[in-house]
């Protein structure tokens, strides 16, 4: 157990301006350019992948350039609404129902990455079935470029001191200017290698090495199924929104984890029904 002598601030946070530039009176900060990092290379992948009929059922692309170049608007009305409705549900509708302006207060919280996979999920149904493309295959294409977005927002949430861990005395502990003088697992960084790094090569290699494309359902299976078990990981690390706590009276259960656990049943139910349609069709 760390004690309060080695948790006073030793490692002091990276100074980091959390703008990254400014044009005038207009401020442009680095959480905001996280989300458009994400978007374009996510969307540039995705195109890689469309072009590629090799991957998918039949050697066929199920989806155009030039839908997925309509669809990124889609998708980013997905993420940024859903994002911050499911945080606004989630984790602050109390303080919402008390102070309704405070749903335009993105600085107040924040996103939800439950609340954008819901957003974006709505939005990849309505698009899928206005243009006539297979639905799970446009999840699945979803799936494999989503870790962009997931590396570059926790770079976000690192850069803004926003969303850190727990007290701990390890090493590479670092002390955020709204954490207190104690030093905390920079558990944004945590996020950012497993959910951003190791899930993008891990869906990679399925796609080019297993060419998992050709089981629609199957990428977007491994995805769900592992973005939970890593979320879960890292909130054994992460400090609980204050507004919330540990719930049911523990010292370590987290909403994180509540609402990442049927992720795992849904992400392996995925995985089977992709295999079961394949097998079907030899």
């Amino acid at each position: 157990m760390p004690t309060a002598a080695n948790l006073l601030a030793i490692m002091p946070f990276p100074d980091i301006d959390p703008i990254a530039f400014s044009v005038g009176p207009l401020a442009i900060h680095w959480y905001g350019l996280a989300y458009v990092a994400g978007i374009l290379l996510g969307w540039a992948y995705a195109r890689r992948l469309a072009a590629n009929d090799g991957l998918w059922p039949g050697n066929v692309s199920p989806i155009s350039r030039t839908q997925l170049d309509d669809f990124i608007v889609w998708a980013a009305l997905g993420v940024v609404l859903g994002g911050r409705l499911g945080y606004i549900f989630f984790y602050d509708l109390p303080a919402v129902l008390r102070s309704p302006v405070r749903a335009l207060e993105i600085w107040n919280g924040g996103m939800s990455f439950h609340g954008g996979l819901t957003g974006t999920t709505i939005a990849m149904i309505l698009f899928a079935r206005r243009n006539g493309i297979p639905i799970w295959s446009l999840f699945d294409i979803v799936a494999t470029v989503v870790p962009f977005g997931l590396f570059f927002g926790r770079i976000a949430n690192f850069i803004n001191g926003e969303l850190w861990g727990r007290l701990t005395d390890v090493p590479w502990a670092v002390v955020f200017p709204s954490g207190g003088p104690f030093a905390r697992h920079p558990s944004q960084l945590y996020e950012a290698g497993l959910e951003g790094i190791v899930l993008l090569l891990v869906l990679a290699a399925l796609v080019y090495g297993m060419r998992a494309l050709k089981s629609p359902g199957f990428i977007t299976g491994v995805f769900v199924c592992c973005y939970a078990l890593s979320r879960i990981f890292v909130e054994f690390f992460r400090e609980p929104d204050a507004q919330l706590g540990y719930l049911l009276g523990t010292n370590w259960l987290t909403m994180g984890m509540v609402l990442s656990s049927p992720m795992i049943l849904l992400g392996l139910w995925a995985m089977l029904r992709a295999r079961r349609q394949a097998a079907l069709q030899l």
